[in-house]
């Protein structure tokens, strides 16, 4: 690897950053940089001076993220079931979780949130509010006036603002507060969970048609934490399936793993105002791949079916996408 070449590598990171904010998909964002870079290197090649790769890097990278969201959209409106990005744990890395807006900006929460913005609105907010860019760098960058940047900025912040959690909770609550969930979920403990969750808490499930999942957002304590207690029954059938606590974008969460320490799901739990308010489950093998090798679910479930005379309350109330059973 030339010198050159080392010096655009150790952008990636920062590539890597802006693509999976706007794109909400590890493999989308790592072929958007892989393009980026490769535009980079060729641009030096031909005898371009660039006054600074970081940003040239970053303008490329927007621009393809822009045209992949684009199309990526077309391909959402057929997605099967709940859509969540695709995971990311964030586990001892420096870079998600230091600074306040960069860890909030990773949230699956959020990601979703940015889902229904436009492209422009979304590449707007994020360059300015979290990557520090000025309104006449993002409008170089998106191909429009200064001015419009800005309205497009203040729409998507106005659209967020009034979207997102008001009350925030200290890295410590948070952590504390998914330990208790934790404990609680595996001891069955319905009281113990209910009194963790928002009164308007959502439960939202991706198996993206792949694996059996929730067909639509479950809202509600009482019906949330009795379809978790239902899922861990469920789980609980699985030899060795063991729960480890990890940060998931940037919030606490959980990887579910079976007895040969394959990967079956990620939890990521969102926290405000001292509550569990929203918690996101991946199941959808394809979102998963890039954190290990990956279980079987829908083989597990099979394997491991409740007995006839298994009372129906116990059994899990999960849709059944097509292909899956």
């Amino acid at each position: 690897m030339s010198a050159e070449e080392h010096r655009l590598e150790q952008l990636r990171p920062a590539s890597f950053a802006i693509a999976y904010r706007m794109l909400g998909s590890v493999s989308e964002a790592e072929d958007v940089v892989q393009e980026a870079l490769l535009r980079v290197h060729q641009a030096i090649e031909h005898g371009e001076q660039l006054a600074s790769p970081r940003a040239y890097l970053a303008t490329v990278t927007t621009r393809l993220a822009i045209n992949e969201l684009r199309s990526a959209r077309a391909r959402r409106e057929r997605y099967v079931g709940e859509w969540l990005p695709e995971p990311i744990l964030t586990d001892g890395l420096d870079d998600p979780a230091q600074h306040a807006e960069m860890a909030d900006s990773l949230s699956l929460a959020m990601l979703v949130l940015l889902e229904s913005l436009s492209p422009e609105q979304r590449a707007a907010l994020l360059l300015h509010d979290v990557f520090d860019y000025g309104y006449r760098e993002i409008a170089e960058i998106i191909g429009k006036s200064e001015d419009n940047v800005r309205q497009l900025a203040s729409r998507a912040r106005r659209h967020v603002e009034e979207r997102r959690p008001r009350f925030q909770t200290s890295r410590e609550q948070r952590e504390e507060l998914a330990q208790r969930f934790l404990a609680a979920a595996q001891q069955g403990d319905l009281a113990g969970l209910e009194a963790l969750l928002a009164h308007d808490v959502v439960l939202t499930g991706d198996g993206g048609g792949k694996v059996p999942a929730l067909a639509r957002s479950l809202r509600g304590r009482n019906r949330v934490a009795r379809m978790l207690l239902s899922w861990m029954q469920v789980v609980s059938r699985f030899p060795d399936f063991t729960l480890r606590p990890t940060a998931v974008n940037g919030a606490p969460g959980v990887m579910v793993r079976d007895g040969q320490q394959r990967l079956i799901s990620v939890w990521s739990l969102e926290i405000a105002g001292g509550e569990i308010s929203s918690i996101g489950s991946v199941v959808n093998p394809d979102k998963l791949a890039h954190l290990g090798v990956v279980g079987d679910f829908a083989s597990l479930l099979r394997a491991h079916r409740p007995r006839p005379d298994t009372p129906i309350d116990s059994q899990p109330h999960t849709h059944h996408p097509a292909g899956t059973s």
